[in-house]
């Protein structure tokens, strides 16, 4: 890894007329490399594996049974069982939003953490 001498930014090889050089990334300053560095370029990407996720989609009213349950106390109904999830309402460096649905009523609220 080499920076460049001008404005200090990464420099990338690059094949030019056959040959390999290195090319600021910020300012494009070239930098011709030696017959002895002898490097080569290959353009190869890694294969990408499949990602795995726990998430789960619900769209349907029904498909609420498949999430979690708590022992909460619903400020309607004062049931103390209600199911739950986690969603992000706010920005990436907050935490997200815990919703509660009451088991009995069906009431929804939101707490934040």
């Amino acid at each position: 890894m080499q920076f460049c001498p001008k404005c200090k930014g990464l420099m990338e090889p690059q094949k030019k007329k056959g040959r390999v050089v290195l090319v600021c990334r910020k300012c494009g300053k070239t930098k011709r490399l030696d017959d002895e560095n002898n490097l080569k370029l290959k353009n190869k990407t890694p294969e990408k594996e499949p990602m795995e996720t726990d998430v789960v989609v619900l769209d349907k009213e029904n498909d609420i049974k498949a999430l979690p349950k708590t022992r909460i106390q619903c400020r309607e109904c004062e049931n103390d069982e209600a199911y739950w999830w986690l969603q992000q309402t706010r920005s990436v460096d907050e935490a997200p939003t815990r919703f509660f649905k009451c088991t009995k009523c069906g009431h929804t609220w939101r707490q934040y953490d």
